[in-house]
């Protein structure tokens, strides 16, 4: 079984769409008339949820009308996001069969499939045209890919020139082991997380220039203590991150949680100007 097959077991779910329907009706939410923010506790699927979706948007230079590549796109909550926020038409792909399937639907729900689309396919090979996309961004994507730079280079090539590249993904800091379960691997096998330095040089080796880099660990670990605290107080809620990964949710944010404080990982968000 090829890494891309593995990693999209490792995320795909049986009858994910149902089990999210039923936790939105059990929160009191009509699941025929959602919005965007109603589905933001189980789809933005990263560290920091919502609050770190909107903090990128501030650096991406959002407006109306742009085309946004979505590298990994998840079950589409930043998609919807940027749809419903900042007017942007995004196209998103990712791997996993059901979630492509699910952010359909899901965008259907909130009434934003007229602006967010999305499609089954690999990072290493995007299928669209070179010059396709004003925007192209990537959260918490590259720890399941090991050719960074693969990913970058068809980035690149769809990208428009000038074109903003956002990443936001769990980097190694320090030395030290990764303790599994995490959300993103059960192990070794499917896990590529590398150092900032690493992600620097793949992209201006695919043609592009930095300008921006900066360090979440602070944030990363207040967040990830609350939603740690809001379980061990009142158990998982009925719409959350363990509808997408499953029974080891708390494990996998403990381990998580733990490396960010020994410092061993840390969220990082990247800018990269296509040239």
């Amino acid at each position: 079984m090829s890494s891309e097959a593995k990693v999209a077991g490792h995320y795909g779910r049986r009858q994910l769409e149902e089990l999210i329907l039923a936790a939105v009706a059990r929160e009191g939410k009509d699941p025929e008339n959602l919005s965007a923010g109603d589905l933001a506790a189980v789809d933005e699927f990263h560290v920091g949820g919502l609050e770190a979706t909107q903090e990128l948007a501030k650096h991406m230079g959002l407006r109306p009308g742009l085309h946004l590549l979505d590298v990994g796109s998840g079950i589409g909550g930043p998609a919807r996001y940027f749809a419903a926020e900042h007017g942007c038409t995004v196209t998103g792909i990712d791997l996993t069969e059901e979630f492509v399937r699910v952010a359909t639907s899901l965008t259907e729900r909130t009434k934003l499939d007229g602006l967010a689309k999305f499609r089954q396919a690999s990072a290493l090979q995007v299928p669209f045209a070179p010059n396709t996309f004003d925007r192209a961004y990537m959260i918490h994507v590259g720890m399941n890919i090991a050719d960074k730079s693969g990913i970058f280079r068809e980035v690149r090539r769809v990208l428009k020139p000038a074109g903003l590249f956002t990443i936001f993904d769990i980097l190694r800091a320090a030395d030290g082991p990764i303790r599994y379960p995490v959300p993103w691997a059960l192990g070794e096998e499917t896990s590529f997380v590398a150092a900032a330095k690493d992600y620097r040089e793949a992209l201006e080796s695919a043609g592009f220039l930095m300008e921006r880099e900066r360090g979440h660990a602070p944030f990363a670990i207040e967040f990830t203590e609350r939603v740690m605290a809001r379980m061990a107080q009142g158990g998982p809620p009925a719409l959350g991150l363990h509808l997408l990964i499953g029974e080891k949710a708390p494990i996998m944010i403990r381990n998580t949680l733990a490396m960010m404080k020994e410092g061993i990982l840390e969220p990082v968000e990247l800018h990269a100007r296509a040239v």
